[in-house]
């Protein structure tokens, strides 16, 4: 057409004119990832490697038994908290000894034969040094647990709203003890991660009090990193802050704290391009690519993921705060390898 028609101005078109090519599409198709010159930097991890480690604490010798009556209170799940104690922290080594309940209290007491020095059963849980009834707390916790808020709880249960704050702050402090004390050498297929845009109540510790903080415990947006595992339907990891890179490297930092040694999972997250970087940075290693010349000198060593990391993407799009369509997008690995790991899990 471009031959035959004439300008706009009513000049014809020589017939040396080439026609107009029409534009060549982009391709959707991820590009090969050709490695990173440097390795993506990681506050924990720098955090980690900088000091020396020292070297680990040599336990005691355990005690020897007593000629006296054979112990009916087993003390092996116990240990002496006091410092300058050199069996602080050390768990079934023979030095204490059960002392009954002081002034018939529902907690037994424990002797260290080695500081002669006395605690009860409930150091170190939130029920330690509290006059209040164990099914108060456990009660009052549920409540907040169940989404209740912290006055409308301490009006139900008659305890002041300070009250009850110390108690949720002990508690998660514990929680989290709990938690980093059981998960770990976790052995798992996949993961999923992602980060929920919701409404929390967040409490900045040490810069207002109490009252002042339970005043500011207003709605406030906020993102929640968790990490799961979908067979088992276990919590691995949850953050809440920011959707940042250095949030996602937060989270993929403490997923390989919990897992076991070479365990490389399937990852499984949304079109976040953090993630990439952040599993990058973990489960990567350098390596020395090919040479493309038989002359000159050779390239520079590429940090690039390790050949086990399987990790893909889920990009949903939205219009008008609704969802219009689903694509899947492998990052690291081979669609055929991440099909094999879901078929193994039943998908």
């Amino acid at each position: 057409m471009l031959h035959v028609a004439e300008s706009h101005s009513g000049a014809p078109i020589p017939p040396t004119a080439t026609p107009i090519k029409p534009k060549s599409k982009r391709s959707n198709e991820p590009k090969p990832f050709h490695g990173l010159t440097h390795k993506p930097p990681c506050a924990l991890c720098a955090r980690e490697t900088a000091p020396p480690q020292a070297p680990p604490p040599v336990p005691p010798d355990p005690m020897a038994p007593t000629t006296r009556r054979p112990r009916e209170v087993d003390t092996s799940r116990h240990f002496c908290p006091h410092n300058g104690c050199g069996y602080r922290g050390w768990l079934g080594r023979g030095n204490l000894r059960a002392n009954g309940h002081p002034s018939g209290g529902p907690w037994r007491q424990f002797h260290c034969t080695s500081c002669k020095g006395y605690f009860l059963e409930t150091h170190g849980t939130i029920f330690h040094g509290k006059q209040a009834e164990v099914e108060l707390i456990v009660h009052v916790l549920a409540c907040l647990a169940e989404g209740l808020g912290i006055r409308a709880t301490a009006r139900v249960f008659e305890v002041a709203p300070n009250t009850v704050l110390h108690w949720l702050a002990e508690a998660a402090e514990q929680l989290r003890a709990f938690s980093a004390y059981f998960l770990c050498n976790l052995h798992l297929e996949q993961l999923q991660l992602d980060e929920l845009y919701v409404v929390l109540r967040a409490l900045k510790a040490g810069e207002i009090n109490d009252d002042a903080a339970i005043r500011r415990l207003e709605r406030s947006t906020s993102w929640v990193w968790t990490a799961m595992d979908p067979k088992s339907k276990l919590l691995v990891v949850v953050e809440v802050g920011s959707r940042t890179l250095a949030l996602a490297q937060r989270v993929v930092h403490q997923v390989t704290r919990v897992l076991a040694p070479g365990c490389v999972p399937l990852f499984l997250t949304d079109g976040l391009k953090d993630y990439a970087t952040a599993l990058l940075t973990h489960f990567g290693s350098w390596m020395q690519p090919a040479r493309r010349q038989d002359k000159g000198p050779m390239p520079k060593p590429r940090w690039m993921p390790l050949p086990e990391l399987l990790y893909a993407q889920v990009v949903k799009s939205y219009r008008r705060r609704r969802l219009v369509g689903v694509k899947h997008r492998v990052v690291f690995g081979t669609r055929l390898a991440i099909e094999e790991v879901l078929a193994r899990c039943g998908h």
